[in-house]
């Protein structure tokens, strides 16, 4: 024992170790347990005197039963003694034996096994010879043999690489797969860790897992980990699975792990998350890029979309002339290497200006390097010739620019023109900055995708907008100005299209000026929305402002107007209409353009108004409330005139009536469309009241009861069109009014002559004496002449000066050129040179022939004198 200690200090072990390692016991689960070594001894009379415990298992035979005996006759079969005993008497005079041996189990019912058998010759105490037998189960053998050789096969010819760790976290064994992957032996690996292989924070997560299994036991299943191997430094990546290892007692002796690699696998789940994020990018393009027909939202839209899911940095530019309303952009070049599109011209050289219209960045207060990347949001610019933005909107294709200089922040961008209808619209700029991942060829398609589906909303934005304009232009010219002016009235109106976007439909009102300083005050709505409604709605209000042109009453007008309404569908107007309703294949293919309508005639000096209605909303009155000073002035009820509606206009077969109501000065006429008091939220009946109780003080200026109309109803706006008029009753002063009745006899065109001498000074008006004298006494003669019944004349002074001449008979004048021998007929020539405008109209009773003077001052003046090429013309 005393050499015990020198072997320590050489082999610079502590002594304690020492001793440990020697002096304490083994826990179970060795080598020897699964062998099941059993011994016994022979001695020099060849007889058992020695019988271990591992042997009573092995033969089932307890010492008592063997010690003394001989081992031949005990354990073997009788045709193999002989032999036997001269083996043990070579083994008592010295000779070690090494084989197999058959023996009989006794008690097993004649069971026979095979063991093997080591004899070393001994020596006694007094210099005997004996033999010590250690002997092993054959069967134990065996199978610690085939387990060896399984373990091993499976070991070193795994083809995934194979680690079993000790429990200081060190290689016990690897396999050859992971000394192919990493260089070397397997034995060269043994006693490394796990830093030797892996970058330190991947060899600090995979010592945790090894720590962790080895603690718990639990196993670890896929821990992928990320390296490099010594003959690639490119990154591999694998998975790892981790098991603790136990001994045949159950003490853990290690961690074993199996590492695979998975990097092509990793390629392809990354390609395909790639794939799928890119659609997922495309598909929320498609939901978020367009949804407002704005160019300059449709651009910061894509950069919603694309910042930061697709890059870091973005910018959008657009020709100038697009967004100004031209069309003078630059189409899709052709070229060598550029494919031909049908019908396109000659290549254009993209120099017309851009302006930057939107920027975004995932980085903080990072700006754009590349083409164009001193340019702000609104700045007008254009690229250099050569430069990379140039290029592309010249081929109308995307350009990559890598990398830059050390300081610059953006490492990869690309540079995509927008094309639709192969038409270059502006250029986008997509930028990653470093330490993200380059573009590639996948990101180029997405970015021409993105590209494309801007370009193709932008573009759809600017011919909407071109078509809104087209529209806008049509909707204005359809309406009246917006301060429609009437003899006798204070007139305010409010239009509001259902189609916010478009800002047209099928409402329409109108204030015509008629003969007499007399006002027709029209509403209508075609049935339907959108430019077919505004076209029907603007043919319809041409043939309103013609008919009222002939001065027809209220319900004639309605009656032509529904003919034309009828003839709108067909192809051959309303005789074809009426045709086709005979023969229904023909009606199923005419369209059906159906229309409402109200119409009315105010006369300022009667303060009268007749009104006509095919199907329409009922005009509101409402009375002033004529209180006396300090008197309270309560508001008065409006109410709902009872004018027969009448079928819609375009349906036909029922003739339309008319009524005459009386407007009492300061009085209020609103004429209105259905969108105004209808909706789907509430009935008709009770829009209706709220419009009556909106007009119930109509005293404040009128336009503002017209917004408190709007303001104060639920019209549901964008819903259906609203059409509102109003019209506040402000009839002629009676001192603006000379009406006299004159008997049918000669005198009576001096007497005509004298009361409008006499009556024009008191206006003031004596710079149109003489002209007024002459027209005047032209008409009474007229009516004199062809008429029938008392004449009246009739002076009315407004904005113009107006002389009517009344008479029974309904014939209509006619102006007519007189021949040289005609002594008279120049009459009417005569009104019409001298007078602004002439015209007549049937009335209930005759028919009425007038003229009209502008005042003094005006911008038209009436014609004094006649030059002599007039005269002449008139005498032939």
């Amino acid at each position: 024992m005393s050499e015990i200690p020198a072997q320590a200090h050489q082999a610079d072990v502590p002594r304690e170790t020492w001793h440990d390692a020697l002096w304490h016991s083994s826990p179970p689960g060795s080598i020897y347990d699964y062998i099941k070594v059993a011994s016994f001894s022979i001695g020099p009379d060849g007889y058992i005197d020695q019988w271990s415990l591992r042997a009573e298992e092995l033969f089932g035979l307890t010492a008592a039963q063997t010690v003394g005996r001989d081992p031949v006759d005990a354990f073997m079969p009788p045709e193999l003694r002989p032999d036997a005993h001269r083996k043990v008497a070579e083994i008592l005079d010295g000779k070690e034996w090494t084989g197999l041996i058959p023996f009989r189990i006794p008690g097993g019912n004649g069971a026979h096994g095979v063991a093997e058998i080591y004899v070393m010759p001994t020596q006694t105490e007094t210099a005997q010879r004996a033999a010590l037998c250690v002997v092993v189960d054959v069967r134990a053998l065996r199978r610690i043999e085939s387990d060896l050789a399984a373990s091993q096969a499976i070991f070193g010819q795994s083809p995934f690489g194979f680690l079993l760790f000790g429990t200081d976290l060190t290689v016990q064994r690897a396999n050859r797969r992971f000394a192919t992957v990493f260089g070397g032996t397997a034995e060269t690996h043994r006693g490394r860790t796990v830093h030797d292989y892996l970058p330190a924070h991947e060899a600090d997560r995979m010592a945790d897992a090894l720590r962790r299994v080895l603690d718990t036991g639990d196993a670890v299943t896929d821990l992928r980990i990320t390296g490099s191997t010594p003959r690639s430094r490119e990154n591999r990546h694998w998975s790892i699975n981790l098991y603790r290892v136990h001994g045949g007692s159950g003490r853990p002796i290690g961690v074993a792990g199996i590492g695979t690699d998975v990097t092509r696998r990793h390629l392809a789940a990354r390609e395909a998350a790639g794939v799928r994020r890119n659609l997922a990018l495309l598909n929320e393009a498609g939901h978020r890029i367009g949804n407002s027909l704005d160019l300059e939202t449709t651009a910061r839209e894509l950069l919603d979309v694309t910042v930061p899911g697709f890059c870091d940095l973005a910018a959008v530019d657009l020709y100038q002339g697009l967004l100004l309303g031209d069309d003078d952009r630059p189409a899709r070049p052709q070229g060598p290497g550029v494919p031909s599109l049908p019908g396109q011209g000659p290549a254009r050289t993209p120099s017309a200006a851009l302006r930057r219209v939107a920027f975004a960045s995932a980085v903080s207060d990072a700006p754009l390097s590349g083409p164009g990347a001193l340019v702000a949001v609104g700045d007008i610019h254009r690229y250099p010739a050569a430069s990379p933005g140039a290029l592309a909107l010249r081929t109308a294709r995307p350009r990559l620019i890598e990398g830059g200089g050390p300081e610059d922040l953006v490492q990869s961008t690309l540079v995509v023109p927008m094309v639709a209808h192969d038409t270059v619209v502006g250029l986008a700029q997509f930028s990653r900055t470093k330490g993200s991942e380059p573009f590639g060829e996948r990101d180029r398609a997405v970015a021409v995708e993105l590209a494309a589906r801007a370009a193709v909303c932008i573009d759809n934005a600017r011919l909407y907008r071109r078509e809104h304009e087209r529209a806008l232009i049509l909707q204005r010219s359809l309406l009246p100005p917006g301060d429609p002016e009437a003899a006798g009235l204070d007139i305010a109106c409010r239009y509001l299209p259902g189609n916010a976007a478009t800002e047209v439909g099928g409402d329409w009102f109108d204030v015509i000026e008629l003969p007499g300083h007399r006002t027709a005050l029209v509403v209508g709505d075609v049935m339907g929305r959108g430019l077919r409604a505004a076209v029907a709605m603007g043919e319809l209000r041409t043939a309103v402002r013609t008919l009222a042109l002939l001065d027809l009453e209220p319900a004639e007008v309605l009656t032509a107007l529904d003919e034309i309404a009828r003839g709108l569908g067909a192809p051959g107007g309303s005789q074809q209409a009426s045709r086709a309703a005979l023969h229904s294949r023909d009606a199923d293919r005419s369209e059906v353009y159906l229309a409402t309508c109200v119409y009315a005639v105010y006369d300022p000096v009667t303060r009268r108004c007749t009104i006509a209605n095919a199907g329409h909303m009922p005009p509101v009155l409402v009375s002033p409330n004529h209180a006396g000073p300090g008197e309270d002035r309560e508001p008065m009820p409006a109410l709902l005139l009872e004018v027969p509606p009448g079928l819609p206009l375009g349906v036909g077969g029922e003739p339309f009536e008319e009524v005459e109501v009386e407007l009492p000065e300061g009085a209020l006429l609103a004429l209105y469309t259905d969108g105004l008091v209808e909706s789907r939220d509430h009935p008709l009946e009770e829009g209706l009241r709220g419009l009556r109780a909106a007009l119930a003080d109509p005293v404040r200026p009128l336009e503002d009861v017209c917004d408190h109309v709007l303001n104060t109803l639920d019209t549901r706006h964008g819903e259906d069109d609203i059409a509102l008029l109003m019209a506040r009753v402000q009839g002629l002063p009676v001192d603006a009014v000379g009406d006299w009745q004159l008997p049918r006899e000669a005198r009576s065109v001096g007497r005509a002559r004298e009361l409008a001498r006499a009556k024009l000074p008191a206006w003031g008006l004596e710079g149109l004496l003489d002209t007024t004298e002459l027209l005047v006494s032209e008409l009474v003669t007229n009516a004199l002449r062809y008429g029938e019944g008392e004449i009246r004349l009739r002076l009315l002074l407004d904005r113009t000066l107006v002389c009517e001449v009344w008479d029974a008979n309904l014939v209509q004048p006619r102006r007519r050129r007189a021949r040289d021998t005609d002594e008279g007929g120049r009459g009417l020539q005569l009104v019409g040179l001298l007078s602004a405008g002439w015209g007549t109209r049937r009335t209930h009773r005759g028919k009425t022939v007038w003229f009209e003077l502008p005042l003094p001052g005006g911008a038209e003046e009436a014609v004094t004198e006649l030059s002599a090429e007039q005269l002449l013309n008139m005498y032939g």
